[in-house]
């Protein structure tokens, strides 16, 4: 079932790709390029959220530290 998901899938992202590309392919070029395309991009999304969700995680965890120091300072630091 998997394959045939996947061949689904990957003929319609080649279709709709060479449709907004404007690029004339026959059936089987289409469902191939869908399919590696498909594979490409799912994994350049996953390296994508990936490095992004470590930084976002870096970014939080900075926003943190910066609320603490000021809590820290407002209230305790300055008796």
């Amino acid at each position: 079932m998997g394959i045939i998901f996947l061949l689904i899938v990957g003929a319609a992202a080649g279709f709709l790709a060479t449709r907004i590309m404007r690029v004339e392919a026959d059936i089987l070029t289409t469902v191939a390029l869908g399919v590696f395309g498909a594979l490409i991009g799912g994994l350049l999304i996953r390296i994508l959220l990936t490095i992004t969700g470590a930084l976002a995680g870096l970014v939080g965890a900075v926003l943190g530290a910066m609320a603490l120091i000021w809590a820290y300072q407002t209230y305790i630091g300055r008796r």
